[in-house]
């Protein structure tokens, strides 16, 4: 009876394991068949589909997605395999990179070019004419302008003056509108091109060639500029001979008042520039100023020029001039009011002459206006 139970539980476990083995045959079969299938199983290199970039990719990742083969590789004549799901397509880098470059890149709405304003040109019409930093008379000169150059102007201020499209500001009386074909030349017309290989187009190679030195056979070196951009240009050969009118042009500059201040204690004071911008200012006479200097300052010898930097004995009193007359910081300012003073006081009232000034600004001495005189022309002819 124990030797039966014994040989029926080892056929139960015997039948128990016989249908697990069973189950799983069956279990792994089907998982077989529900695999997509692939064309061939080989490929004529004999790599598998996806090293020619073929395949599908497997279950584990979502659905099951046929990946296209790349160029130049072989095609098998069976077609690929079911697709049970097809996502939705995204950009790669690789379709970006093929688009064209237009496309990526092109601005459908490029910013269009400002239009140019075109400024109006005046012309010189001074011999010379001071280029300042600021509109007014004292303000520093940072270049000189020569009788007939042309400037473009961009506005034009309350007391005259012109500010320059390259920087600074000249008085407006000593420029003009300058005519309509000195502002805008007529370019010339270029003539049209030879086609290439053609005579015409060797002829004009040669006429364009630079000439080739027949001589020396050292290269040639550029000239000195004449002048900087921030110096005057050459002054005339002779300035205007002074006369008797007081509101006059002398032509003078600053090397001529260098000259004509040589030996006398007048040098040295930076006076030149000064001297210029009351003839420009005011129109007095470049020769007419430094020949009262010379003669009120004993070429600037004199007490008041010395102590109280007054060069032109203004406001001095006879017997008393130490106390009366006027003092001033520097020697430029006293000159300065010299301007003032002969522009509002005696140009102003019709006194424009060397004789009519004289009777007002020295009537105790006759021969003032022919000393002033004397040395106007004798500085002329130191030039």
């Amino acid at each position: 009876m124990r030797m039966t139970k014994n040989a029926y539980l080892s056929v139960s476990v015997l039948t128990l394991t016989l249908i697990l083995l069973v189950g799983a045959f069956f279990l792994h079969s089907d998982n077989l068949a529900a695999a997509p299938t692939v064309g061939k199983t080989g490929s004529p290199n004999g790599r598998s589909p996806a090293l020619t970039g073929a395949g599908v990719l497997p279950a584990a990742f979502g659905s099951a997605v046929t990946l296209p083969a790349k160029e130049g590789s072989p095609s098998t004549d069976e077609p690929p395999g079911p697709v049970q799901a097809e996502p939705t397509a995204q950009p790669t880098a690789q379709s970006t990179a093929q688009r064209p470059a237009e496309a990526v890149h092109s601005d459908p709405n490029p910013a269009a070019e400002p239009p140019r304003i075109s400024l109006p040109t005046y012309e010189v019409t001074a011999y010379f004419l001071n280029v300042r930093a600021n509109a007014y008379s004292t303000s520093k000169i940072i270049n000189v302008l020569k009788k007939g150059d042309l400037v473009q102007v961009v506005k034009t201020t309350d007391n005259g003056w012109l500010l320059l499209q390259t920087g600074g500001y000249v008085y407006g009386e000593y420029a003009t509108p300058a005519e309509p074909e000195k502002s805008e030349p007529a370019a010339a017309a270029e003539p049209a091109a030879a086609l290439p290989g053609t005579a015409a187009a060797a002829a004009d190679a040669l006429a364009a060639a630079p000439p080739r030195p027949e001589t020396s056979a050292e290269p040639e070196t550029s000239a000195e500029p004449k002048a900087l951009l921030s110096e005057p240009e050459p002054p005339p050969a002779e300035p205007a001979k002074p006369t008797h009118e007081v509101k006059s042009k002398s032509g003078l500059t600053v090397r001529h008042i260098e000259t004509i201040f040589e030996g006398t204690a007048l040098a040295d004071y930076d006076l030149e520039e000064v001297i210029l911008e009351i003839e420009e200012e005011y129109g007095i006479n470049a020769f007419f100023t430094i020949a009262v200097m010379k003669l009120e300052s004993g070429n600037g010898k004199s007490n008041l020029a010395k102590k109280k930097n007054n060069l032109f004995g203004l406001n001095a009193v006879s017997g008393s001039e130490s106390k009366s007359a006027f003092s001033f910081e520097t020697k430029g300012d006293s000159v300065k009011k010299f301007g003032q003073l002969i522009s509002k006081s005696y140009m102003g009232k019709g006194l424009t002459t060397i004789e009519k000034i004289a009777k007002k600004y020295c009537p105790a001495n006759p021969k003032w206006s022919g000393l002033v005189s004397k040395i106007m022309q004798g500085d002329f002819k130191k030039l």
